[in-house]
């Protein structure tokens, strides 16, 4: 790592350690419910006492009706 004092360097960082990663990637529903909350965040749409519950809820449905969500959320960007 460069010194505390150089100007103009970056710390360097240690790559990843790839055998420490998940053995199993996310399931749909995982995906679709991580989507929704991006979406959500990105339209500056803040979950609400209960909003858990039915973003979990929305996760359970189909990718095609999920993308078809995610459009309406984010139209109005």
């Amino acid at each position: 790592m460069p010194a505390a004092g150089a100007r103009g360097a970056q710390a360097s960082w240690p790559a990843p350690d790839a055998s420490q990663r998940l053995a199993s990637p996310l399931t749909p529903w995982d995906r679709r419910r991580l989507d929704l909350h991006a979406a959500l965040t990105t339209a500056g749409i803040a979950p609400r006492p209960g909003d858990l519950a039915a973003i979990d809820a929305l996760s359970v449905l189909d990718d095609t009706t999920h993308a078809v969500l995610t459009r309406w959320i984010t139209a109005g960007r």
